[in-house]
């Protein structure tokens, strides 16, 4: 009789946790949603072969900036997570912008760009760094100048704006390196696995993480198909953190809007692929995952978790890596007489990035 009850007691703890899993699961999917391919629709952007080659090439090509030698992909390396893994970025002459550089990966679902959400679309993000004189240091005529002294990349506008008697410009320019950074996306991770009904996906730590992750409050920011991206909030919601994370001089979206109750207010940043792209926050200043979910219990939620809840909660956020895109580099188009020379002096007065 005693070996029934047993039986019987393991097939009810079974169906008991084969209930909590159920529950868990259909709780994440109410939460967030799994990266799809293909790439998002943009608005007034068709995406085309022609046109993703074109932004490929021009993510790549360091002549984008004065000096010739910063390309959007010095900040936003496609070979790191789409960041450069610095506390804040080098730019132009050596010079150091005020912010970390965001992953350009997943940008496309982010609900604007940058930090303090300026630029409202990849875009319209894509001329800021080439303006930035802390950056790439350039100019709109400039720019269009060195794309038009070499043929190859007039006959590529060409083909990729065949509707424009003369499409390169610097909105093209930015339209091209859109589309492009529209298809950088990080599809099955392992947390898209398990959203998508594989269970299994994730183990009994990480199912905790995400149980915590959830519980806790950490999904009333961090939701959504980039597990962030897709709204506003102050850094330091409950207890703000220190100077040393984060700096007084910069106030957020404030300098933005100019809206008192935006002074440190950031945009929420997506969590996928987070595993690969410290330094973390705004500042740049926390290189420890575990540390930074730690700040976070803290300055965001009002509550002090403990080693346990913070192992479990960073076990789940590496289950946020995809599959990292598989970019071949591009062979550019060689200079002619007539392309600009390097600028490496450093020229006017810095402006914000990033």
């Amino acid at each position: 009789m005693r070996w029934k009850i047993v039986i019987v007691v393991g097939i009810l703890l079974f169906i008991q946790s084969a209930w909590a899993q159920d529950d868990l699961l259909k709780k994440a999917q109410t939460l967030f949603k799994p990266i799809l391919e293909p790439p998002p629709v943009l608005k007034d952007n068709p995406i085309t072969t022609e046109k993703i080659e074109l932004g490929k090439m021009l993510y790549f090509d360091p002549r984008l900036s004065a000096s010739a030698l910063i390309s959007c992909n010095t900040c936003h390396n496609l070979g790191t997570g789409g960041v450069d893994l610095q506390e804040i970025s080098t730019g132009h002459g050596w010079q150091k912008g005020p912010r970390n550089a965001p992953t350009v990966l997943n940008a496309v679902f982010n609900i604007a760009q940058f930090w303090d959400g300026r630029a409202k679309d990849l875009a319209e993000q894509a001329k800021g760094p080439v303006q930035a004189t802390v950056e790439m240091s350039n100019g709109p005529e400039r720019l269009v100048a060195t794309l038009n002294s070499m043929p190859q990349y007039v006959d590529l506008f060409k083909k990729s704006f065949p509707m424009e008697n003369s499409p390169v410009t610097f909105d093209n320019t930015a339209k091209a390196i859109e589309v492009f950074e529209a298809t950088l996306l990080t599809p099955n991770s392992r947390f898209d696995k398990y959203l998508k009904g594989d269970v299994s996906a994730l183990n009994a730590e990480e199912k905790e993480g995400l149980k915590l992750f959830m519980e806790k409050g950490c999904a009333g920011c961090h939701n959504g198909v980039n597990i962030g991206g897709s709204g506003y909030f102050p850094f330091g919601v409950v207890e703000r953190p220190g100077a040393d994370i984060l700096p007084l001089g910069d106030k957020g979206r404030f300098m933005v809007t100019k809206t008192a109750s935006d002074e440190y207010v950031f945009k929420v940043p997506s969590l996928r692929n987070i595993e690969l792209t410290p330094p973390y926050f705004h500042s740049g200043k926390v290189w420890n995952l575990r540390q930074a979910v730690s700040v976070m219990g803290s300055a965001q939620l009002g509550i002090k978790l403990t080693d346990k809840e913070i192992d479990s909660i960073t076990a789940f956020l590496r289950t946020l890596t995809g599959d990292q895109p598989n970019v071949e580099y591009p062979i550019l188009p060689p200079n002619t007489d007539d392309t600009p020379r390097p600028i490496l002096e450093i020229l006017g007065k810095s402006s914000v990035g990033h």
